[in-house]
């Protein structure tokens, strides 16, 4: 019964995506990369919102609230006012030069090669880390929620293949042949059965620990270790309350303002007002999102606290699962947790596509390409770019202990550089590109030399180093300097102006600015209320 609900789910998402995408031409650029620049509110809030959603965060967030609290809900809670930030002041900027990729605003403000520079950036973090994490993680997850070894009748090594393919197949056919409509159409189902799905599991749990009552269930973890429920963490924690004035906001504003996998959503906003409203709406929802992946954290160390130690607690989620989780509800839930896998597989990919497509192939192998041979030309690179992270996802289970985390870290070498060369760029007219390869040449480097190399050696002498959170920040402070320095003593001859291409109505939405404020005091006020 579970596999048949799982599959006549997952099957239902495949046809209605199949009948959304049906009349959208796919063989134009607008078409296949931007759906058409088509998308509704709804579908860019649920879109965004289930891109970013996925096993990392449902086993690694509540895993670190097993360990350390709700404080870890800062990645979460933050992010709505990134989104804030993104629909007042980017995303105006973005549609209002008619973008289909982030780099294109480059080669506008700056030049070609910083556009090029900025593509490949992109395109090694998802080739290098974000594909391949994504396939693994989620397949581990789906391997130990559901005792796929078991249903298989196969060894670890061999489900762990199975499943990275299976889930590495499903989602090439949606990014490669569907496009961003397909993906983002499949993205709204899946969201709301992951919305329902992800809040089944803290009220399940809440019952279970109350013993039928959620009240007493709410009461019974938070008098069994009150300081889980602490916002703010001090400096030994892992999120340093510091750092929520620091690197934390910048990183958020990277994900959410300037990542080619998630922007591409906004990008392909019908109007203004649509991609405003989309990315408010998603605001709103986040605010929530601690309820789905930080409290069933809370809820499985009181469950399990006795039983898992801390190097176990990425284990607990798929144990509350299995424990507060009613038989006949596991086969709906593997469905929307396995679309959640797929969604920020397939729209990775995507996006890896666009990048390729219209800031590699067609700028520098055949520059006279058509739309359709720069689509036919993306979808070849997807297809192989697929291949290769469903090789290397089950390679990962050899890694060394410690992977995901220092993976995660690695992004900073990519993400600060250009957040840094983005901001520079819209809020001056007069520095030069020279000044955006500087700077993105010292934030790879400076990072890399202070997380990989500096960090260790002082940490073995004694010592104590910054969180990555403070270094970040303290990068993109110099590298903006840097870039203004260079700018004084070398401005660009003429003025940059952004031109209106007109492609979409860029009328803004007239209750942004207000519901934006909501969102804030929201989010500000919930650090007030668990202090």
């Amino acid at each position: 019964m579970q596999f048949i609900i799982f599959i006549a789910f997952t099957l239902l998402v495949g046809v209605v995506a199949y009948y959304a995408t049906r009349k959208t031409d796919e063989n134009t650029e607008d078409g296949y990369f931007l759906g058409g620049r088509s998308l509704t509110a709804p579908v860019i809030a649920a879109s965004l919102l289930l891109t970013n959603l996925s096993t990392e965060q449902l086993v690694g967030l509540n895993g670190s609230a097993f360990n350390e609290g709700i404080l870890v809900m800062a990645w979460e809670t933050l992010a709505a006012i990134a989104m804030v930030v993104t629909a007042t002041i980017l995303l105006p900027r973005y549609l209002k030069g008619g973008l289909t990729t982030v780099p294109q605003f480059l080669e506008r403000r700056y030049d070609t090669a910083t556009k090029s520079i900025t593509s490949g950036l992109f395109l090694s973090g998802y080739v290098v880390v974000l594909l391949p994490i994504v396939l693994y993680s989620g397949a581990v997850a789906l391997i130990g929620m559901f005792d796929l070894t078991t249903v298989f009748n196969m060894d670890q090594s061999s489900t762990l293949i199975v499943t990275v393919w299976s889930i590495g197949l499903i989602g090439s056919i949606y990014a490669i042949f569907g496009g961003l409509k397909a993906v983002a159409v499949s993205d709204t189902m899946n969201a709301i059965g992951l919305l329902i799905g992800g809040l089944m599991i803290p009220v399940f749990g809440l019952t279970y620990v109350g013993d039928g009552s959620l009240w007493v269930g709410i009461e019974t973890i938070y008098n069994h270790d009150p300081a889980k429920f602490k916002a703010m963490g001090d400096n030994d924690s892992a999120i340093p309350f510091s750092t929520l004035f620091t690197g934390m906001m910048l990183v958020q504003l990277f994900y959410w303002g300037t990542n080619q996998a998630i922007i591409q959503r906004a990008l392909a906003a019908k109007n203004l007002v649509e991609g405003q409203k989309g990315l408010i709406l998603a605001a709103f929802v986040k605010i929530l999102g601690p309820l789905i992946v930080v409290l069933p954290g809370i809820i499985a160390f009181y469950i399990f606290g006795g039983t898992l130690d801390a190097s176990q607690a990425d284990q607990s989620y798929g144990l509350l699962v299995n424990k507060v989780l009613p038989p006949v509800l596991l086969g709906f839930f593997a469905a929307v947790l396995f679309g959640a896998i797929l969604s920020s597989f397939n729209s990775a990919l995507n996006s890896s596509v666009t990048l390729f497509g219209l800031d590699i192939y067609k700028q520098y192998i055949k520059k006279d390409a058509d739309e359709r041979q720069v689509v036919k030309a993306g979808k070849t690179f997807g297809i192989i770019l697929a291949l290769l992270s469903m090789f290397i996802a089950p390679t990962i289970a050899n890694a060394p202990e410690g992977l995901f985390g220092y993976l995660q870290e690695i992004n900073g070498c990519y993400s600060i550089p250009i957040l840094t060369i983005i901001l520079v760029g819209y809020l001056t007219k007069y520095v030069p590109a020279l000044a955006a390869k500087v700077a993105m040449g010292s934030g790879v480097i400076l990072y890399s030399i202070s997380q990989f190399f500096l960090k260790d050696y002082v940490i073995e002498n004694g010592g104590t180093y910054p969180h990555f959170l403070h270094v970040m920040a303290i990068l993109f402070l110099f590298n903006v300097g840097i870039m203004l320095l260079i700018g004084k003593l070398m401005p660009r001859e003429v003025a940059y102006e952004q031109a209106y291409t007109e492609q979409v109505d860029i009328t803004p939405w007239k209750h942004v600015k207000v519901m934006g404020a909501i969102v804030i005091l929201i989010v500000v006020s919930t650090y007030f209320i668990f202090t």
